[in-house]
């Protein structure tokens, strides 16, 4: 193929790239640990949400309320990066909600902003939902917040949406 030819499918290829790796660059969850605030806020932008923790602060990434994941990125009180990890894994709910302890802020602190809050007849309260991939697999994580503002329980389920559009 002559090189002019191969010019535009070159450019493609680079842009493609280019692309790629900055939107691998833009993912809180390859964010170093030990990376100063400014770093962190260059290399992936704003947060969703900022919290005050007792050992520094939290920049909270949401992906939501249509994306997949809620990526906490904690900081300790010199500003640095002392640990990252995406919240909406399955194999964590277990370890990390606290059913009759949690209360609204905690959700938030952990969560951020759900996917739609909802009532169901079988629940006095108010039930939060978020989206999650669990084996590229669309699911739902449901917690229930009683009227008190205290999560009374929370369960996953599949999010049945897409299936309507399957046929």
């Amino acid at each position: 193929m002559p090189s002019a030819r191969r010019f535009p499918f070159r450019l493609a290829t680079a842009t493609l790239a280019g692309a790629l790796l900055a939107g691998c660059a833009s993912d809180p969850t390859n964010v170093p640990m030990g990376v100063s605030r400014e770093q962190v806020l260059q290399q992936v932008g704003s947060p969703t949400a900022v919290y005050r923790t007792p050992t520094g602060d939290r920049l909270q990434y949401s992906r939501g309320p249509l994306g997949f994941a809620v990526t906490n990125v904690d900081l300790d009180t010199a500003g640095r990066v002392r640990s990252v990890r995406q919240e909406l894994d399955e194999g964590l709910f277990g370890s990390t909600i606290r059913p009759g302890v949690w209360r609204v802020p905690d959700v938030l602190f952990t969560y951020g902003q759900p996917y739609q809050q909802t009532q169901v007849t079988s629940f006095n309260g108010t039930v939060w939902s978020w989206r999650y991939l669990h084996i590229n697999n669309r699911r739902f994580l449901y917690i229930y917040v009683d009227p008190t503002g205290r999560v009374d329980h929370y369960n996953v389920g599949d999010d049945l949406e897409s299936e309507r559009w399957r046929w």
